[in-house]
């Protein structure tokens, strides 16, 4: 099978869907896909397989693939928040992903000043400065680089496996602002030093410190994107029958 074929069946479904062109009850057969998408039954069937994986579909025995809610997909996974991120819901998910980040990156950083090893303490010190000198100068590429390696460090140095496991999302987030404009080509002084003192905090085993410097990045981001999740609706989970 094609590997790229693969990838343009899932991306082109995923993307329709999460926009809304396929909406909720929509169905879908296979060999209208086929036909559609120029693919073998087999690069079909894999696609479904994956997007019924991430929750996006369903098939139903002599019906078709029903599209799904959004209330059913999967939040977590890097596809489903990187095809959030180019559609219209970019404000709601960077809301979800935002607030999600709020509750738990100071944690994991209060975390890593106690439990992380010195080699990762020593890396984050040196990426937060690189991060600092890269916003300084407008290197928007590198920036974003150093960030996502700053953010998956610190995830990592809380020793919580389940925090660490995070670092996808996180990714998808910075590399969604940045691709999406929502990131300046030369970040705020003071969100740049606040990176430097978490970091420096870490390695000096300041659990407090940590976790208030990292706090201050959170409400720093939340502060600066909130006019793009203005007015955008919230999905409310259903909580499964008894």
């Amino acid at each position: 099978m094609s590997t790229s074929l693969h990838h343009r069946a899932i991306e082109h479904l995923g993307t329709r869907i999460v926009a809304g062109d396929l909406p909720t009850g929509h169905v879908m057969l296979a060999e209208q896909l086929e036909a559609e998408l120029k693919v073998s039954r087999s690069v079909v069937r894999e696609a479904v397989r994956v997007l019924q994986s991430l929750g996006l579909v369903e098939t139903v025995k002599r019906v078709g693939i029903r599209v799904l809610p959004a209330s059913r997909w999967n939040p977590f996974d890097p596809q489903v928040i990187r095809w959030r991120l180019a559609g219209e819901g970019r404000g709601a998910q960077l809301r979800s992903l935002a607030e999600l980040r709020t509750a738990v990156e100071p944690v994991a950083a209060e975390l890593a000043a106690v439990n992380a090893p010195l080699e990762l303490r020593r890396k984050l010190v040196e990426v937060s400065h690189a991060m600092r000198d890269a916003g300084q100068s407008g290197d928007v590429p590198r920036f974003l680089e150093l960030d996502i390696q700053f953010h998956s460090l610190l995830l990592a140095g809380s020793g919580n496996e389940m925090f660490a496991n995070m670092a996808g999302q996180v990714a998808e987030t910075l590399t969604g602002r940045t691709l999406h404009g929502l990131m300046p080509d030369h970040p705020r002084a003071t969100a740049l030093q606040w990176h430097v003192e978490v970091a420096e905090a870490i390695a000096a085993g300041d659990a407090a410190r940590a976790r208030e410097a990292s706090n201050r990045i959170m409400r720093g981001s939340i502060s600066e994107l909130e006019p793009a999740w203005k007015d955008q609706p919230r999905v409310f989970v259903p909580l499964p029958s008894r």
